[in-house]
């Protein structure tokens, strides 16, 4: 035999041979990851054996049914609070499960945790909102909190409802231009008020988001929009929870298209609030302010400490809150004239005592907006028919053992319902039914049976600010129209990170004489 065919021979071994032990290799890692994923899959049984579930598919979980339908964490949320009265175990996909909870009890005893937020699910933001107040944990977050919480001081609010005021009779004025025959989506147009208000209120911006043909405003709102819809098909995906498989995908691309845009709005606040403090007058005039606004703190604190804020710290929360302080409250808004519309007696009630205190004006003030028990009882009940943040998560940074005696082991991921609390029948009689006498003064309930805004040491910081923001627009909007519902169009709930409408919010709007 020739050396060469000696040669060949080896080679065709030695390559046969490589690919066998590969194979091998392959086979023992793939025994080695069933052997694991089974294990984990006992221990995470033995951990939830206390907790009610349904029966769940070993690799679709609880989504075997509608796993393509990204529409139903509503009805099933309904169907296990009615179910399970105080918690149940959700399967998501494979390994991942978690413990949902919508019993006050349980919820006191998370939120007067400091847990962090749930790693895996949060990060899923990052590439749009970065590390702000939403995603810290631990001593920055702390430290952060401890920064902006002065942004929203009394003395900084109270001057913030002449704002709100301007910006809502912007909205108004140009409903009054349309046709009153026909329905009107109401989500774009108060989003875009919202959005006016906090880029004003916190952001020093000038000019108005509403009247001009401001592009921008309108670009972010749906990159706003794009976003947090592919953010919750993102999260029901098992494939797309590798990075690298998202981002090749359509829908990773067209994130980061939104993402981009977003950012640009941001940048261009930031830069153009800068400039401003270049001159001389504007910077006296902020260094004389007891209190600054929520960008001049960012700023401030970059200039005096450039180690205690980071361009991308400060970049982070610009983000965060115009997301949240917009966004959040313009769906409020918006639920509570839908909430409104489909109660007319309740509305009319809420016009008259507007009415006895406003009378013919159009004016509301920082005294006005105690004045009003009965409209704030049902801005309250629409926020918790229509909780505009419906979950949170959080992971547990030590082991817990609830009022029940039933515990859940560190590192375990719980769901906060705060839709399934608000409508627990065990909570709240009748919880469909909207009943503003539910928060009457002499009402009583578990202080943690209602949380629109969160609770413990993560509340939303904004909350006053998007309270006061809420009672302002119900109260000029009743003044001038009468909210009508649109039995052909009756919203359908969807979880989009925040609670929204699958096919919109579309009200008549009666102008009254």
């Amino acid at each position: 035999m020739g050396f060469f065919e000696r040669s060949h021979i080896t080679k065709v071994f030695s390559i046969s041979g490589l690919i066998q032990v590969i194979s091998l290799l392959g086979l023992l890692l793939l025994l080695f990851k069933a052997a694991q994923y089974y294990l984990h899959r006992q221990w995470l049984l033995r951990c939830l054996r206390q907790f009610p579930f349904t029966p769940s598919h070993w690799l679709f979980g609880n989504y075997l049914k509608y796993q393509f339908c990204l529409d139903q964490d509503i009805p099933q949320t309904l169907l296990w609070v009615k179910q399970f009265p105080t918690t149940c175990v959700k399967w998501y996909w494979g390994n991942n499960a978690r413990v949902m909870i919508y019993d006050p009890e349980y919820m006191k005893v998370i939120l007067g945790r400091s847990d962090p937020k749930d790693v895996h699910g949060y990060s899923l933001l990052v590439p749009w909102i970065g590390y702000g107040l939403l995603l810290l944990n631990g001593k920055k977050w702390f430290q952060h909190r401890r920064m902006l919480t002065p942004a929203f001081h009394y003395d900084i609010l109270k001057p913030y409802v002449r704002i709100v005021v301007d910006s809502v009779h912007v909205m108004l004025d140009k409903w009054e231009q349309l046709d009153q025959d026909c329905p009107l989506e109401i989500c774009q147009h108060i989003s875009l008020m919202t959005m006016e208000i906090i880029m004003k209120c916190a952001f020093s911006y000038q000019g108005s988001v509403q009247l001009a043909d401001c592009r921008n405003a309108r670009s972010y709102n749906k990159a706003v929009e794009n976003m947090t819809q592919l953010i919750s098909q993102r999260l029901r995906n098992g494939f797309h929870q590798s990075n690298i498989i998202y981002n090749l995908s359509s829908n990773g691309r067209s994130f980061h298209r939104a993402c981009r845009v977003a950012q640009e709005h941001t940048d261009r606040i930031i830069s153009m609030r800068k400039d401003q403090l270049k001159n001389e007058e504007e910077l006296e005039k902020v260094r004389k302010k007891r209190h600054l606004d929520f960008l001049d703190i960012l700023l401030f604190a970059q200039t005096e400490d450039r180690n205690s804020l980071s361009d991308e710290d400060l970049r982070a929360e610009v983000d965060t809150f115009m997301f949240e302080g917009h966004d959040t409250t313009a769906y409020g808004i918006a639920w509570t004239f839908y909430a409104l519309a489909t109660n007319p007696e309740h509305q009319q009630r809420c016009r008259e005592e507007v009415q006895s205190i406003l009378g013919d004006g159009t004016s509301v003030t920082w005294e006005h907006l105690d004045q009003m028990p009965y409209t704030t009882m049902c801005i309250k009940e629409a926020l918790r028919l229509y909780p505009p943040v419906p979950v949170v998560a959080r992971e547990l940074s030590t082991p817990v053992t609830f009022p029940d005696g039933r515990s859940l082991p560190k590192g375990f991921l719980v769901t906060l319902s705060f839709y399934g609390l608000h409508h627990n029948p065990r909570l709240w009689p009748n919880p469909e039914v909207f009943d503003p006498s539910r928060f009457a003064p002499d009402s009583s309930r578990h202080s943690h049976a209602f949380l629109p805004f969160s609770g413990g040491a993560r509340n939303c910081i904004g909350k006053q600010f998007a309270m006061n923001e809420m009672k302002v627009a119900v109260a000029l909007t009743l003044l001038r129209f009468e909210l009508l519902s649109d039995p052909t169009r009756i919203p359908v709930p969807v979880i989009r990170t925040l609670l929204k409408s699958k096919n919109g919010i579309y009200l008549y709007l009666k102008k009254l004489k």
